[in-house]
C-alpha cells in the first residue's frame, strides 16, 4: 500500500524503531594512564639512576597513596615509581651549559675555618697563670668545671642557632639570618655565663669572669662564621695568639695578658655587633613568610653537645686516668680542632664526587660503588690528616704525653665519629648522628664515673661502637639517590 512503512515479519505496528547505541571504546584500546604518565615525565625517568628519585618527583607534585591507588592502580610512589622505571629506557642526556657543581670548594677556605676554629686555645695558653690555682674536688686544675660548663652550653645554644641562621640563608631571606643571631647570640652568652657561675662551687672569681667572656666569644664568633667574616675573625685572634706564644718562651705580667684578652674579646663581640647591628630595622625579604621550624634546630643543637662532650673526653683522658700525672692531653683537643678544616673540605669533596656519579652512573649498584669508594678515600684522607696534626701537636706541645697505641687508636675512631657524624649531618640525617654520639656521650660519662676501666680503654670501647653504628647509618644513605641531592 502506497505510504505505508516496511515493518519486519512479526513487528507490532506500534512499536518505534530503535535509537542507535553509541560504539564504545573496547578497554584494550584505551590509553594506559601509566603511559600517559611515563610519556609526560620521560626525560627525567630516563635520567634517573634509581626509583626514589622519580618517587620523589611525584610526592614534589602532590601525589598522594590514594590518588595513585585511584588514578593508577598501585599502591604507592615507591610502587609507581618502579613501574616507571621499568616502563622506561636509561639516556643520560649532557646538560647544555658548563656542570654546576655546588659542593666545589678551596681548600684554603676551609683550612682557613680550621686555624679560626683552633686559635682561641691560645686564649687559654695566654689566661692559665690568671686561673692558677690548687685543683678543684675532680682533681682537675683550677677553674676548669665553669669553664668547660660554659663551653658545652656555649656549644650547644649556638650549634643550634647556626643552623636556624643557615636555614635561613638557605630560603634567602638574610635579614632574618641576622635578627636570629641579633637575639640569639646574646641569649646564648648570658646562658653560658649562668651556668659557669652556678657550678663554680669554690672556683676564683676570675675563672668565673675567664668563663663569662668564653660565652660572649662564642656567641660573636657564631655570627661571624654563619655570616663569611672568618678573615674579620683571624685578624681578630691574632694579637692574641702571637702573644700566647710569646709567653710560653718568655714571662708576662698578669696585666698585660690580662689586657689581650680583653681587647681580643672586644675586637670579636664588636666585629659580630657590627655585623647584626641593624639586623631589627632591616626590611624582611621576600622569601617564605613561614620560616624553619624552631625543633628542627634541636637535632643540630644536640649533636653539638655530644660531640663536644666526646671531645672534652679525649681533651681530659690523661687528667682523668688513674695512673696519671695531672697533666690536660689538651694536644688531641687541639688536633681534632685544626682536623675540622680538612674535615669540611673533604666533605665537600664526597659530595662533589657523589653528584659526579650521579651524572656517570648507570645502574643503582654502579652509583652506590661510586658513592662507597668516594667515602672511603675521603674518610682515608681525613684520618691522615688526623693522624700528622695529633702527632705533630703531641711533638711541639711542652711537656705533653706521647700519643701511641690505645691512645692514638681512640682518637683516630673519635675522628671516624666526628667525619661520619657531620657527613650524616650533610644528609640531614643528624638526628641518627645526634642518637649515636648521643649515646656514646653518656655511655662514657657512667663509666668514667663508676670506674669501669683506664679512660684510654673506655674512649676505645665507646669511640669503636659509634664509629660501626655511625658508619651503618651512612652506608644505609649511600645508595639512596634523594640523598645526594
Amino acid at each position: 500500500m502506497s505510504g505505508s512503512i516496511w515493518m519486519p515479519p512479526g513487528s507490532r505496528p506500534d512499536t518505534l524503531p530503535a535509537i542507535p547505541r553509541q560504539r564504545t571504546t573496547p578497554s584494550w584500546a584505551q590509553p594506559d594512564p601509566l603511559d600517559e604518565l611515563a610519556l609526560r615525565l620521560d626525560d627525567f625517568i630516563a635520567a634517573a639512576v634509581h626509583p626514589d628519585e622519580i618517587a620523589a618527583l611525584l610526592e614534589s607534585d602532590g601525589l598522594s597513596d590514594d590518588q595513585i591507588r585511584e588514578r593508577y592502580g598501585v599502591k604507592n610512589s615507591f610502587a609507581l615509581a618502579e613501574e616507571l622505571y621499568e616502563r622506561v629506557g636509561r639516556r643520560y642526556p649532557e646538560p647544555e651549559g658548563p656542570l654546576q657543581d655546588p659542593w666545589r670548594t678551596g681548600l684554603l677556605g676551609c683550612l682557613l675555618r680550621g686555624v679560626v676554629f683552633a686559635l682561641p686555645g691560645f686564649g687559654y695558653v695566654l689566661g692559665a697563670p690568671l686561673l692558677a690555682g690548687p685543683h678543684d674536688d675532680y682533681g682537675l686544675p683550677a677553674g676548669t668545671v665553669p669553664l668547660l660548663a660554659g663551653a658545652l652550653v656555649g656549644w650547644t645554644w649556638n650549634q643550634g642557632l647556626a643552623h636556624r641562621a643557615y636555614s635561613w640563608l638557605g630560603l634567602g631571606d638574610r635579614s632574618a639570618a641576622r635578627r636570629s643571631l641579633l637575639l640569639g647570640a646574646p641569649v646564648g652568652a648570658l646562658l653560658g655565663a649562668l651556668v659557669a657561675l652556678a657550678v663554680a662551687g669554690s672556683a676564683h672569681p676570675v675563672a668565673v669572669a675567664f668563663a663569662a667572656g668564653q660565652s660572649v666569644y662564642l656567641g660573636a664568633a657564631t655570627v661571624l662564621l654563619v655570616m663569611g667574616r672568618e678573615r674579620a675573625l683571624l685578624l681578630a685572634l691574632l694579637p692574641m695568639a702571637a702573644a700566647a706564644v710569646v709567653a710560653l718562651v718568655h714571662s708576662m705580667p698578669d696585666a698585660a695578658r690580662a689586657a689581650l684578652l680583653l681587647g681580643s674579646l672586644v675586637a670579636v663581640a664588636v666585629l659580630g655587633l657590627r655585623e647584626v647591628a641593624f639586623a631589627g630595622n632591616a626590611p624582611k625579604g621576600h622569601g617564605p613568610t613561614s620560616g624553619p621550624r624552631l625543633l628542627a634546630s634541636l637535632p643540630y643543637a644536640l649533636f653539638g653537645l655530644a660531640t663536644g662532650v666526646l671531645v672534652l673526653y679525649a681533651a681530659l683522658g690523661d687528667a682523668l686516668a688513674d695512673d696519671t700525672t695531672g697533666v690536660v692531653a689538651a694536644p688531641a683537643a687541639v688536633a681534632l680542632t685544626l682536623s675540622m678544616g680538612p674535615a669540611e673540605w673533604l666533605l665537600h669533596r664526597f659530595r662533589s664526587g657523589s653528584l659526579a656519579g650521579l651524572r656517570s652512573s648507570h645502574t643503582p649498584r654502579a652509583f652506590r660503588r661510586t658513592t662507597v669508594l668516594t667515602a672511603v678515600r675521603c674518610l682515608a684522607a681525613y684520618l691522615a690528616a688526623l693522624l700528622a696534626l695529633s702527632l705533630a701537636t703531641s711533638a711541639l706541645w711542652p711537656d705533653a704525653p706521647g700519643i701511641a697505641g690505645v691512645r692514638l687508636a681512640g682518637l683516630l675512631l673519635l675522628g671516624v665519629v666526628l667525619w661520619t657524624g657531620l657527613l650524616l649531618q650533610s644528609f640531614g640525617a643528624v638526628s641518627g648522628a645526634a642518637a649515636v654520639c648521643g649515646a656514646a656521650a653518656l655511655a662514657q660519662t657512667l663509666a668514667l664515673l663508676t670506674h669501669a676501666a683506664g679512660p684510654h680503654w673506655v674512649a676505645l670501647a665507646v669511640h669503636g661502637t659509634a664509629a660501626a653504628a655511625q658508619a651503618v647509618l651512612v652506608c644505609g644513605l649511600l645508595g639512596r639517590v634523594t640523598a645526594h641531592r
